[in-house]
Formats: structure tokens, sequence, C-alpha cells
């Protein structure tokens, strides 16, 4: 509610200035006089195959989509764009949908619809042309039916910002990603090797469509990242000079305009970068607007670093006398990690317990690889195996990550998981192979099949059945509880034996019986509720603020 408060007075406040300075961003459209223009032909040689002369889009047999294009900026956006046709207007649909479920009125959909005008009117100006024509390009094919919000390529440029916003406004409500790096003595063959989970969360529909996008630029280093339809900017992905990036969301102020969106940032750092000082020098010429951790992998330095960058400032978090490096959502360097908005963060979020258990399995395991950081990944436990309830968002596998990654740069080799989450098999590609040369026949997988690490055999389990009944019901107590209408008392008791260890089933009961006026219910529930690990400190305050007023009462 809070959240939904601060972005409501700032839409009120977009309101009264809309007329100021947006009219140049409304109509702004990048140079691209120097880029072919030419409409790619799509040959499609069936529903999950399509070919553009040397470039393809085709779905593995683990329901990734494999893209492959080359080219100038506009080029890669009209190739991108002609291929990923119906699955771009598909995530356009879903994507605007849920922004539909968490503002429903009419009303507020046209105070926000002002306010991203206004908010956005200087992210043209912080934006790469290259990569505005890029957008250009596939914005040729997204739908009209979203044009009411912004003409097609403004609402493209925009939505490269939503990560950067939601995660400023709802303040990590759809972030809270986690990885680790580790080389020397502390990875199998001494060269370096980094995990991490992506952990965006939009609805399940969002993370169907995943894409591993290769991507062979005119200028700059061929490079791979996983993404989804509409998205150029970077959250995952490795280069062929082995440099790899990957982004973990850290405390921010709301800012008043858009600058340049992590995502291109890091797009940027992974197309023009070959090592670490090359990538610090790109972040020195760009200003953000969110806080950001981003953690940079490099086969030629063979080690990790993390970039920690906010509106105002940047450093660097090197740890010169270790051989492994953890992120999760705070900061951990000189100019940030007294902040008090990250101390802030440390002691009421769950970022510092992912990271203590990140570092619990890491010294659990002396020497990483690919199948241990996949288990990493994977593990739902607890701080000393201890029981979380499936979801909790202190779990590194939180059952909800559009997708777990498995780097080793200097083999050129990445792992990615198909869904769901990070459970199913993590599918293995090199870069070298994929770039060497175009494959005879474009319908064939890049995967390389015998290096394939196993699905999660936690898919085979009655706990994951349970699990995705349990998301299902978790829906309709929202609902129960939002409409304050009556819950089948039996519907209670078969909710909370789907994912019995986890605070938030009797914590939604507790409400459930304080709306209805059954205070002994209530309070059962809530005393329940605090036996199980909560997951944050205002969250445990608050089920504490319900157990002193039922006392009152």
């Amino acid at each position: 509610m809070k959240s939904r408060r601060i972005l409501l007075f700032f839409i009120g406040i977009s309101m009264l200035l809309t007329s100021c300075g947006i009219s140049k961003s409304k109509h702004h459209l990048p140079d691209v006089a120097s880029y072919n223009a030419t409409k790619p032909v799509v040959t499609k040689q069936s529903d999950s195959a399509f070919v553009s002369g040397r470039n393809s889009f085709l779905k593995n047999k683990q329901g990734l989509w494999e893209l492959y294009v080359e080219g100038d900026p506009l080029e890669i956006g009209l190739s991108t764009g002609a291929l990923t046709d119906s699955l771009l207007k598909k995530q356009e649909q879903i994507f605007f949908s849920r922004i539909e479920d968490i503002v429903p009125s009419k009303f507020q959909q046209n105070l926000l619809r002002n306010f991203l005008k206004w908010y956005n009117r200087k992210l043209y100006l912080n934006v790469p042309n290259e990569y505005q024509a890029e957008i250009y390009g596939i914005s040729q094919y997204t739908s009209h039916t979203f044009d009411n919000l912004a003409p097609q390529y403004q609402r493209n440029l925009y939505l490269h910002g939503a990560h950067d916003i939601g995660h400023a406004l709802q303040d990590l409500a759809l972030v809270g990603c986690s990885s680790f790096a580790a080389w020397n003595e502390k990875s199998e063959d001494g060269n370096l090797i980094l995990g991490r989970n992506f952990d965006f969360y939009v609805n399940e529909a969002f993370a169907e469509n995943k894409i591993v996008a290769f991507i062979n630029p005119k200028e700059g280093y061929p490079f791979m990242m996983v993404t989804w339809p509409g998205m150029i900017g970077a959250v995952s992905g490795m280069n062929k000079e082995g440099l790899t990036v990957t982004i973990n969301a850290g405390k921010s102020k709301i800012p008043l305009s858009a600058k340049t969106p992590i995502s291109i940032l890091t797009r940027e750092i992974l197309q023009h970068a070959q090592n670490i000082e090359e990538a610090i020098a790109i972040v020195k010429k760009r200003n953000v607007f969110v806080s950001e951790s981003i953690m940079v992998g490099s086969a030629h330095d063979n080690k990790a670093i993390l970039i920690e960058v906010s509106p105002k400032k940047m450093d660097v978090y090197d740890v010169p006398n270790s051989d492994q490096l953890i992120c999760s959502n705070h900061f951990q360097s000189a100019a940030f990690k007294d902040d008090k908005r990250n101390q802030f963060q440390i002691a009421n979020s769950h970022s510092e317990y992912r990271f203590e258990r990140m570092q619990e399995l890491l010294s659990q395991n002396t020497k990483i690889n690919p199948q241990i950081a996949s288990e990493i990944l994977r593990n739902k436990e607890g701080l000393q195996n201890s029981t979380l309830g499936y979801g909790n968002e202190k779990a590194l596998n939180q059952l909800m990550a559009h997708h777990g990654i498995i780097f080793k740069p200097k083999e050129k080799t990445v792992w990615i998981s198909a869904n769901p989450y990070q459970l199913g098999e993590f599918v293995c590609y090199n870069l070298d192979s994929v770039f060497k040369e175009r494959k005879t026949n474009p319908l064939l997988s890049f995967e390389e099949e015998n290096r394939n690490i196993a699905k999660d055999p936690f898919l085979q389990t009655t706990a994951f059945k349970n699990y995705k009944k349990f998301k299902t019901e978790d829906h309709k107590i929202d609902v129960y509880l939002k409409n304050k209408t009556k819950i089948p008392f039996d519907f209670i008791q078969q909710y909370q034996s789907l994912n019995p260890d986890y605070w938030v089933v009797y914590y939604k009961a507790g409400l459930y019986f304080y709306q209805k006026k059954y205070f002994r219910l209530a309070q059962e529930n809530f005393e329940k509720a605090l036996t199980k690990e909560v997951t944050t400190v205002p969250q445990k305050l608050a089920i504490e603020k319900y157990l002193k007023k039922l006392k009152r009462k």
C-alpha cells in the first residue's frame, strides 16, 4: 500500500507537469540514416522455426527460444522484430495486462500514462543512438493495441526502463537476485565460474518465452544474453571475449526522471568491453537513475568484481585477497556500505540472509564446477538447511526466477535454465562454436547437448505438485481478502497443507479471521506464522502489531 501511495503521489505531481518538457521526447526518433532499413523477409518453417537470410529463431526441445541476428543496429532490430513477431505482440499483452491488474481504475491508468510520459522525458537523451535504432527496428513489429499509451517506438523505449522504475517505485517488489563467482583455488579447474538467479517476476506467463539471443553486431564483440520478446537490454550475458555481466538491484531513492536504464548500460558493456577495466570506463560515461550492483566477470582477468552505481556515485568492489565473490541486494564497496539506505536494506530485507546462505554453501563446496553451481542456484533451504516453506524470498531458489545461468568465461561456455524457474534442464551453449560460422542448417539448435545439466529431481516430487497448486490457491485467498468475501473453512485447511512450512499461509488465514472478527482463530494463526521463518523485519512487525490489537480486543 505504501508503494501504491508513493506511486499515486508522483503521478499527481506529474499531472501538473505534463506540459513541461515532454514535447521533444514524445516526437523524438533515432537517427537511422546510415543504417540498412530494408525490411527482412521471414520464412516460417514451422510454428517454432523461422528464418530470414542468415538470421534465425527457433524453439529447442527444452522450450528455450534461440535467436541469432547480425548486422547494424537497425538491421538487428528489424530482424529481431520480424522473427519474434507473434511472441512480441503476446509479451506486450502479458505485460500491460499485468499493469491493468495492479492499476484497474481507468482514471488511475490515465494518470499513470501521463506520469510515464513526464517521467521518461529525458530517457532518449540517455540511451545511445545505436540502441535507440535497434529499439526502433523492433518497435515496427509491436502491436497497435496499446498506441493509446504511447506510440510504438516511445512505448518500447519506455519498457526498457520498466525494471528500473519498478525497482524504484515498488521498492524491490519485483527483484531479489542472488549471484556468486569463484576462481583460482575455489573453482574446480582454477578458471572463473559464475552463477546467478534472475528473480524478476511479473507473472507465470511472462517467463514462458525465454529467449537466448546470440547477437553478432557490425561494431563491437559478438555476445549472448538471456532476454524476452522486445527487450534489447542485458540482464545476464557473456561476450566472445569471455566478459560476463549480471545485475542485482540495490536500495534506491525515488528519482525524478529516467536516465540510462541499467539493462542498456550492461548491454553496452557486453558489446563494447573485453575486460574489467574497459567495463568500468563505460559505466563512468553513463548516468543511471537507480542503484544497482553490476557483477562483471572476465576471462582476461580471471576474476569477478562488482561495479556499484547510484544516480550520484559509483564504486568498484574488488576482493584481491579472495577467490570468491558474492552478491545479493545490498552494497559492499567503501562508497556505499555505510550508507543509511544500504544499512536499512541489510537490517530489514532478506538480502543479508541470502548472502550468508551463499557463503555457507560455497564453504561446504571447496571446488565449484557447473553441476555444483546449479545445485547452489536451486537450493530451497535456509541457513543450516532449515525449512523456509516453498516460495520464501530468503531462499536462493524462491521458485519464481525468470532464469538461472552459469558462466565459464575462459571456455566461452554458458548454461541457461529451461522452465520452470531454474528447475528445468540447464542447456549448454558455446560462443566460439555459435559465432565461428553459421551452421548449414539454421533449424538445428545451438546447444551442446552432451554438456547439459539434468533437471532438478524436485520437479517429480509431491512437494512441487503441491507448490504449483498452492500458487493457485494463494491467488484465490488474495482475491477473497481483497473482496472481503466468505472463505470455506476447509479451503483454509487445504491451503495451509499445501505449503505448511511457509509463514504466509498462516498470516493470510489470520488476516481473514481478523476481518471476520474470529479473534481467537486470528490469534492462533498469527502466532503460528511467527513460529516460521518470516521473510523480512517489517512483515514480522506487522504480525506482532495484529497480535497487540487482538490482546486489546
